[in-house]
């Protein structure tokens, strides 16, 4: 079942929702984007795009984790982006008021049109009615448009790992970013 949130632009152009099971064209069009992005350098983890099969068992079980939510950006009612909502393990009662984003990619030909904004978003009110008070995410140091949206959207870099991730032989830095989504007790 796909549940809109209430970040989208005007019909059928830019949209963020929820999305709980595959319909219609879904599995294909998310493998497509998430391969172009992943293809241009913007692969949440992954420097390169897996094989068919591999992706479609990996997006059939990003749905089915609990502490997991797949948010997806819609451009004209095609999925062009992505991002999750991850919960913390259930045994980390110190921790459990924080939510992680996390996967997050636009693929290239949506990009500029508002689509990971509209994500970030989605993502945030997804956090805030499941009781978050903060969101934490992490970045490579490459990914500057992303850094900037993220900062414009009130994240705060609170760290850097200058051994954060190894693509085509060399060492790059990664940004840690943090948000209060809600006042603190």
């Amino acid at each position: 079942m796909d549940q809109r949130a209430p970040f989208s632009s005007a019909p059928g152009v830019i949209a963020a929702e929820r999305l709980e099971q595959f319909s219609g064209t879904d599995l294909h069009d998310l493998c497509d984007a998430a391969a172009a992005a992943i293809d241009d350098g913007g692969g949440f983890g992954w420097l390169m795009a897996p094989r068919r099969d591999v992706f479609e068992r990996y997006w059939g079980g990003v749905v089915l984790v609990p502490e997991r939510t797949l948010f997806v950006g819609r451009l004209d009612g095609t999925i062009g982006g992505a991002a999750q909502l991850q919960r913390p393990p259930r045994n980390n009662e110190a921790q459990a008021h924080v939510a992680t984003l996390t996967g997050m990619f636009v693929a290239p030909w949506a990009r500029g049109r508002g689509l990971a904004r509209a994500l970030v978003l989605a993502i945030e009110a997804g956090a805030r009615e499941a009781g978050f008070k903060v969101i934490n995410l992490d970045v490579r140091e490459t990914q500057v448009n992303a850094i900037k949206l993220y900062e414009s959207l009130g994240y705060h870099r609170w760290a850097t790992h200058p051994h954060y991730a190894i693509v085509e032989g060399r060492m790059i830095t990664g940004h840690y970013f943090t948000k209060l989504l809600s006042d603190a007790p």
